[in-house]
C-alpha cells in the first residue's frame, strides 16, 4: 500500500499538507529516517531564516504556535545536529577555527556565570533583611521603590530565594566546569594517560552531556509553554493540531504561588530550565572541541586559552578549592 501513495515535490510541503518525496524515502527505515532529516536540514534552515514573520511574529497566533511546534521538533534537532557536524568537521580540518569557537564558547559561559554568581551575594543580603524585618522591626511586609513603592509581603521576599538559587544553579553550570569547580569521582581518570583523558571527555561530552541536555529540553520545552500560554500545547500534538488551537490562543503566564501571599512567578523556573540546558549543551560543545585539539597537539596544548579564576599570586593551593 505505501507503494502507491503518491508524494508531491521533493521537500516537504508547507504544513504538510501534503505528502513530499523526501517524507516517503524517510518512512523506509532508520537510515533513511536520519539521511533524509540531514538533507531536510538545509531547507529547513533556509526555509526558517528566509521566513522569520512565520513563526517570530508573535502577535499572530498561528506563528506562535509553529515556534512553540518547532522549538522542540524532529527538524530543529537535524537542523541543530547538521550545522554541528559542518563546523565540527571545518574545526577538525583547521584547527586554529577550532580553537576559536573554544575560546568563544567558553567565554561566553564564563561572562554568563560571573554575572549570574552575584545572584548568590543578592540572596544572602536579601535573607539578612527578612530576617531583621522579621525579627527586629517586626513588619509584616517589605516596600522597595520610590513615588509609587513595590509592597510585597515577606513569605514573597522568602520564597524568592529559590530564584536566585536557580540562577546559581543554571547559568552558572557552564562557568562551573570550565573553572573545574564540579565534583569528580575518579575511579581511573586520575591516574590515566593525558590522552586517554582526552578521549574520556570526548566520550562523556558526546555520549553523556548533550544527549542528558537534549532529553531535559525536550521535556521542559512544553512544560514551561503549559505555563506561559493556553490552551496548552502537548509533546504528541501534530503541527497542523497546534495550528487549530492558535485560534483560541492566548497568554496566561503562571502567577500562582504555593502560598497565599508568597513567590508568584514560578514560571520563571521553567524558564530557567531550559536556559540550563541551553547552557549545558554549549559547553558540551566546547569540551568535544578542546579535548580534540588537545588530542592532537598533546599534553603541552593543555588548558590553552584557559581563562580561569584566580585568587592572586600566592594563593594557587586554595584555587579549585573556594
Amino acid at each position: 500500500m505505501a507503494d502507491e501513495i503518491v508524494c508531491s515535490g521533493f521537500f516537504r510541503a508547507a504544513e504538510g499538507a501534503k505528502l513530499s518525496c523526501l517524507d516517503k524515502f524517510q518512512d523506509s527505515g532508520m537510515i533513511q529516517f536520519f539521511f533524509g532529516n540531514i538533507l531536510e536540514a538545509f531547507y529547513n534552515f533556509f526555509a526558517a531564516l528566509l521566513n522569520p514573520g512565520m513563526w517570530l511574529n508573535w502577535s499572530n497566533g498561528e506563528s506562535l504556535m509553529r515556534f512553540i511546534y518547532y522549538g522542540a521538533s524532529v527538524e530543529l534537532f537535524f537542523v541543530s545536529l547538521t550545522l554541528l557536524m559542518i563546523i565540527t568537521a571545518y574545526g577538525m580540518y583547521n584547527r586554529a577555527f577550532m580553537w576559536g569557537c573554544v575560546r568563544g564558547l567558553e567565554g561566553f559561559v564564563n561572562r554568563v556565570g560571573r554575572f549570574f554568581a552575584w545572584a548568590g551575594l543578592l540572596m544572602v543580603l536579601q535573607q539578612i533583611i527578612i530576617v531583621f524585618m522579621q525579627r527586629i522591626f517586626t513588619r509584616p511586609d517589605i516596600s522597595i521603590g520610590f513615588g509609587i513603592p513595590l509592597q510585597f509581603d515577606i513569605s514573597w521576599f522568602a520564597e524568592e530565594l529559590k530564584l536566585f538559587n536557580a540562577l546559581v544553579v543554571c547559568l552558572c553550570v557552564s562557568y562551573t566546569f570550565v573553572q573545574g569547580g564540579h565534583v569528580r569521582v575518579d575511579l581511573f581518570y586520575a591516574g590515566a594517560k593525558f590522552r586517554t583523558k582526552k578521549f574520556v571527555d570526548m566520550f562523556g561530552a558526546l555520549f553523556f552531556m548533550i544527549p542528558f541536555a537534549v532529553v531535559t529540553w525536550l521535556y521542559g520545552w512544553f512544560f514551561m509553554w503549559r505555563h506561559l500560554v493556553t490552551p496548552n500545547p502537548s509533546a504528541s500534538d501534530r503541527l497542523d493540531l497546534l495550528l487549530r488551537k492558535s485560534k483560541l490562543l492566548k497568554w496566561n503566564v503562571e502567577t500562582i504561588g504555593f502560598s497565599p501571599n508568597g513567590f508568584n512567578g514560578y514560571f520563571l523556573f521553567k524558564l530557567l530550565l531550559i536556559a540550563f540546558c541551553l547552557m549545558v549543551m554549549l559547553q558540551a560543545v566546547a569540551v568535544f572541541y578542546r579535548s580534540w585539539c588537545e588530542f592532537r597537539e598533546g599534553p603541552e596544548s593543555e588548558n590553552k586559552y584557559l581563562d580561569k579564576d584566580t585568587l592572586g599570586e600566592g594563593e594557587e593551593a586554595y584555587e579549585g578549592t573556594h
